[in-house]
């Protein structure tokens, strides 16, 4: 029922990669209209057309887009966009993957999330539900985050999506090959270079 739609935003989001299946899961209940997940995890996923958060100038004056200093940032988020691939609105700012090539292959993708200041922040667990499940743990009226976890797993199970664990503590926390914030000021550099600003 939802083939076209899912295809459209794997090319549109993940550059045509297979949607995992929990993302598959939380996509179609969106545009069901059902807000349970939505409730649970504080996720709200991308409408075809919206532009990536690292593309979007719309906020910059004339004045900002036509200072060489802005233009290289802008341009090395515009490389970053094609390793950053944000699928919601959700925790600091966005959630997505963080689909770099050195990252390895035979893993589950690693979880990124952007914040309004473009600061990126690493997200626990091997899926995008287990990332925004741990997210939200801090948020919860349980103090304890670890059995805020649990029972937001407890929930999101009932829903039909189990997560890998019930164990905040054994949520995948693997470090990036690269990390995005590194490689985003080796990006700038380079084009501050490239534009004479060094």
């Amino acid at each position: 029922m939802y083939d076209e739609r899912l295809a459209e935003f794997s090319r549109e989001r993940l550059d045509g990669r297979p949607i995992p299946d929990d993302l598959r899961v939380l996509l179609v209940a969106q545009w069901e209209g059902r807000t349970d997940f939505t409730r649970l995890l504080d996720l709200d996923f991308f409408e075809a057309g919206e532009v990536h958060p690292l593309l979007d100038t719309s906020y910059l004056s004339e004045t900002e887009l036509a200072d060489p200093e802005m233009q290289a940032v802008n341009a090395a988020a515009a490389e970053m966009a094609t390793y950053v691939k944000l699928v919601a609105r959700g925790g600091k700012g966005w959630v997505g993957y963080w689909l770099h090539p050195d990252e390895p292959a035979d893993r589950a993708w690693q979880l990124t999330e952007l914040d309004t200041e473009f600061t990126f922040w690493s997200l626990v667990g091997l899926t995008l539900t287990e990332g925004a499940a741990a997210e939200r743990a801090s948020y919860q009226d349980e103090p304890d985050e670890r059995i805020a976890f649990t029972q937001l797993a407890v929930e999101l199970a009932e829903l039909g999506t189990a997560l890998s664990t019930q164990d905040y503590d054994a949520l995948d926390d693997t470090e990036y090959r690269v990390g995005p914030e590194e490689l985003m000021e080796e990006l700038i550099e380079a084009e501050r270079v490239k534009r004479g600003l060094r």
